[in-house]
């Protein structure tokens, strides 16, 4: 059984990383979510990829993006419109999963979006990530962070 869980952690893990992709494209593009999904679908190889969650998140992201800024916003040290598009991208799809997601660990939100800003960011970005999402979800998972 623990195969399948690791084979379904490594398809959302997928699944985040075309998120990502979609959403730099979305802040440079300003296309709507539903052509960037088309095609994100039709030109990666998305074998072993939870494209249900891929959906949902992008589509998601995209649509709450305003209330997503605004809840780690007040955790910058900057306007967010001045974050690089891979860092702003980590910290909206973070905070909605922090926000939404509340079957996924805000430990594993935290590793997943350090993992994905020192794959794709720039050189130490990650600490400047976590230090944000840290304080973001200390606001959204108090529960979940006290209990440990």
């Amino acid at each position: 059984m623990a195969g399948g869980k690791s084979q379904g952690a490594r398809a959302r893990a997928r699944a985040r990383r075309l998120t990502l992709q979609g959403l730099y494209q979305w802040q440079l593009s300003g296309a709507a979510a539903r052509e960037i999904v088309a095609e994100l679908l039709a030109s990666q190889n998305t074998k072993d990829t939870d494209l249900e969650y891929f959906e949902e998140l992008l589509k998601g992201i995209v649509a709450e993006s305003a209330a997503l800024e605004a809840a780690f916003a007040p955790n910058l040290d900057r306007p967010a419109a001045q974050l690089d598009p891979i860092e702003r991208g980590v910290l909206l799809l973070s905070t909605y999963e922090l926000k939404e997601r509340l079957d996924v660990p805000w430990r594993v939100v935290l590793n997943v979006a350090v993992g994905l800003t020192k794959a794709f960011g720039a050189e130490d970005s990650h600490k400047y990530i976590k230090a944000v999402l840290d304080k973001t979800a200390a606001g959204l998972r108090k529960a979940e962070r006290a209990a440990g």
